[in-house]
């Protein structure tokens, strides 16, 4: 049976092997997108055949995630007030803000073990288990959340509160359902914390794979801030445009990272395995199915932006806003769909360094000077162009670094006869 899920990824036919992990990690995304780093490590690992060696990073990823819930109640507990104070002076806002900040952090251990548990889980191939565990823990904090904010059910209102209390609760959920699964279920990682010994060379290289991917969720926060730090200086309904914006694209880009988290494993696994015609056939057909995923995403974007603002009941102002917003961004979804593949097989093969850098260069180093620059000469209008010129700049540094994958590490796995 362990054989079985061993080759898995190196055995079954490429497209319906892609399918049938990106399939579950899709709808569970789709699911998680509506209450809005370890695994490459694990499968290449898998791949080589180093069963040990894996079943070893999996055990330091699960007492990493618990120290570093450890680091965020502490941070909660020090910094949480004087953070939203810098903010604003309402008193109501930073109390509201602190009840919720202060129950998500210190209680934030369920959902880091859970992501690291997930991650274990998709290291071996088993990607219907991650789908149930994020949809119990989507699932409970949506049915939780009315019942807790409001009262209802003879539980006390607890207002904003409560909202966070519902989303721990999830959390927590997830996380024991996902050491259910990978403690009492065969699989071909094995936790066993009895024993346990720290090693740095194993913490040193989950983050040589983990940190670039720590540093490009960050990026995101960043941008965010400072797009509406540019767009406040035109009018706060230009803000809200771009807040709208975001809310619609994490439905165009949560099924291309479901795709992400389905190819992932397959492209490490053969990466490790030498594997050179799978790997290639696999990552050409992910790259496939991202541009048509987003290619869909940006024609809905182009042809119904009207029926898209409807749903947020927008101001005549914000429509006449939005509409050309929406539709300039959707360009920059057919670049964002090959930046995205190719930061996948950069994790997988071990680069997870040039995906941090495109990540930077793209959204930090390109799209707020060029954001700024656009609004300052032309206007508001303007702004929104900064999107997929972003795109094309990313586009053509991943295309360099592409290339330089290829070249250096994957085509030499042809000439091993794989």
């Amino acid at each position: 049976m362990n054989e079985a899920r061993e080759n898995k990824m190196g055995t079954a036919p490429v497209r319906r092997l892609i399918l049938s992990m990106s399939l579950p990690a899709m709808i569970s995304m789709l699911i998680q997108s509506m209450y809005n780093i370890v695994d490459s490590i694990f499968v290449v690992r898998l791949g080589e055949k180093r069963f040990e060696d894996a079943n070893r990073a999996a055990e330091h990823g699960l007492v990493l995630g618990a120290g570093m819930w450890l680091l965020f109640a502490l941070f909660a507990v020090l910094f949480t007030k004087p953070f939203f104070n810098a903010f604003t002076s309402e008193t109501d806002i930073v109390a509201m803000a602190c009840d919720y900040t202060y129950v998500v952090m210190i209680f934030s251990f369920g959902g880091l073990i859970q992501m690291i548990m997930e991650k274990t889980l998709q290291a071996t191939g088993n990607m219907i288990f991650t789908m149930i565990v994020q949809i119990v823990g989507a699932v409970t904090n949506i049915i939780l959340d009315p019942i807790m904010i409001f009262g209802l059910l003879g539980c006390p209102a607890m207002g904003v509160k409560g909202a966070a209390i519902a989303t721990v609760i999830g959390q927590i959920a997830a996380m024991a359902l996902s050491l259910v699964f990978l403690v009492c279920f065969k699989h071909s990682i094995q936790v066993k914390l009895r024993g346990f010994r720290f090693r740095w060379q194993v913490v040193k290289e989950i983050y040589a794979v983990g940190l670039p991917a720590i540093v490009m969720q960050s990026i995101g926060s960043v941008l965010t801030v400072a797009l509406n730090g540019i767009l406040i200086g035109f009018s706060s309904t230009a803000v809200a445009v771009l807040g709208i914006y975001f809310k619609l694209q994490s439905f165009v880009f949560m099924p291309v990272f479901g795709l992400n988290q389905g190819v992932m494993p397959i492209l490490g696994y053969n990466y490790g395995a030498r594997n050179h015609k799978r790997l290639c056939d696999a990552f050409k057909f992910a790259m496939l199915c991202a541009v048509v995923l987003l290619g869909l995403g940006a024609l809905i974007f182009l042809f119904f932006p009207t029926q898209l603002l409807q749903i947020f009941d927008s101001s005549p102002a914000m429509m006449e806003m939005g509409i050309p917003a929406l539709r300039i961004i959707s360009l920059s979804f057919w670049g964002a769909s090959f930046g995205i593949m190719s930061s996948t097989l950069f994790q997988s093969v071990g680069k997870g360094m040039y995906s941090m850098v495109v990540s930077i260069l793209r959204q930090l180093a390109v799209i707020l000077p060029v954001a700024w620059l656009l609004g300052r000469f032309f206007g508001l209008a303007a702004v929104w162009y900064a999107f997929p010129i972003a795109e094309v700049a990313g586009a053509a540094i991943t295309a360099l670094l592409l290339a330089r994958v290829f070249r250096t590490q994957i085509s030499p796995l042809k000439a091993e006869g794989r």
